[in-house]
């Protein structure tokens, strides 16, 4: 009867309304229910172009570098810690190789290489910086000398001393009077209790893996970590080492 369907016609509106409205709850739900951090952490852009820093770093290897393996250390860190709450990659360190390699690997991994960009920067910039006069004193109280320091550094990067994969740093030591020059096995960094005898904190540091490098300078990775100070941002060092030594922690990224 005529009754019967508009019958049928209501319910079938009424189904729909229902049917659409239990869509929109769902994805409000999923959308409420997401972990705080689904993706806690994200790949910065670089503060250069790729090709910026040739010849001294090529650009196939930034782009390498940047886009596939930091970009890797970003994405397992945010698969490590899912559902967990967020909290700054600077956060995670202290405690990490407690944690377990996940976090141990991943979070050093990304806030590594997230130094490691900053304190770069096209030569002919680099050329024009210096060590603020705060660095330089301490500088000269730790090593006694800009070359001293260099040297000291090159030493720890050689490849007999950081052995396979890792990181060589110029830190500042605990009650901030000090620097210090740390050589950590793969993603490690003085932050993370258990590295050194005491937590330092970076002020500079230098990826010597060998895919930071082997694109261009193959097994040669002492010509590599001389070539290096020619990018050195000693502007943004100087920076890291005022906020070290007046705030006793580490940079964030």
């Amino acid at each position: 009867s005529a009754w019967s369907s508009l019958n049928m016609k209501a319910e079938t509106g009424t189904t729909s309304r229902r049917n659409f409205g239990a869509a929109i709850a769902a994805g409000a739900a999923a959308l409420v229910g997401a972990p705080d951090n689904a993706k806690a952490y994200d790949l910065p852009d670089l503060p250069y172009a790729f090709e910026a820093l040739e010849p001294y770093i090529d650009t196939p290897t930034m782009k390498i570098h940047h886009d596939k393996h930091h970009a890797t250390y970003v994405a397992n860190i945010n698969k490590a810690t899912e559902g967990k709450d967020e909290v700054p990659i600077l956060a995670l360190q202290a405690d990490a190789i407690e944690a377990g390699k996940p976090v141990r690997n991943n979070a050093g991994g990304h806030y590594n290489h997230a130094f490691f960009w900053q304190e770069m920067a096209p030569a002919d910039e680099a050329a024009k910086m210096k060590p603020s006069a705060q660095l330089a004193e301490l500088i000269d109280k730790s090593f006694g000398s800009m070359d001293e320091m260099k040297s000291q550094f090159e030493a720890a990067a050689a490849p007999g001393a950081v052995f396979g994969s890792g990181w060589v740093w110029v830190c500042v030591n605990q009650a901030g009077d000090e620097l210090k020059i740390v050589g950590t096995p793969n993603q490690d960094n003085p932050l993370m209790k258990g590295v050194a005898d005491e937590i330092m904190f970076p002020i500079l540091g230098l990826d010597v893996w060998e895919h930071a490098y082997y694109l261009k300078y193959q097994n040669r990775r002492p010509e590599y970590v001389s070539n290096w100070w020619n990018v050195v941002n000693w502007d943004k060092i100087s920076e890291n080492c005022a906020y070290v030594v007046e705030n006793h922690a580490g940079v964030s990224v």
